[in-house]
């Protein structure tokens, strides 16, 4: 009797797991508003917003004033100091000053005029 019990309560507990629950209205117009307020602020800061990423989320990607400006450290961009191409880690390199905030694909920061670890971001 007792198995009849616990079959029926596993039965309706996989049947409430499977089940879909539908998207509300007021979360979308509230994203929507979000978004809306979120291009502005971008836009405000000189930004703009585009898909960035595997995902494709739109994020807000501001230019840097010194971007291509040769560099030796972080400190002297502003954004990061990163190699035009991948040198060993610990290798004496310069490098160029971030073009935006674009955090995404492969790259290698320049700190104090040595090549960090190659990094790739997707």
């Amino acid at each position: 009797m007792a198995s009849r019990w616990i079959h029926a309560v596993l039965c309706a507990l996989l049947l409430t797991a499977c089940s879909n629950t539908p998207a509300t209205r007021p979360a979308a117009a509230a994203n929507a508003a979000q978004t809306s307020a979120d291009a502005a602020a971008c836009t405000a800061k000189g930004g703009q917003m585009r898909p960035v990423g595997r995902m494709q989320i739109p994020r807000c990607i501001v230019p840097y004033a010194d971007a291509g400006k040769t560099c030796s450290d972080n400190a002297d961009c502003s954004g990061d100091c990163l190699a035009t191409s991948i040198v060993p880690t610990g290798a004496a390199t310069t490098g160029t000053c971030q073009r935006d905030s674009d955090r995404f694909g492969c790259r290698q920061e320049v700190v104090g005029g040595k090549g960090q670890a190659a990094l790739c971001i997707d």
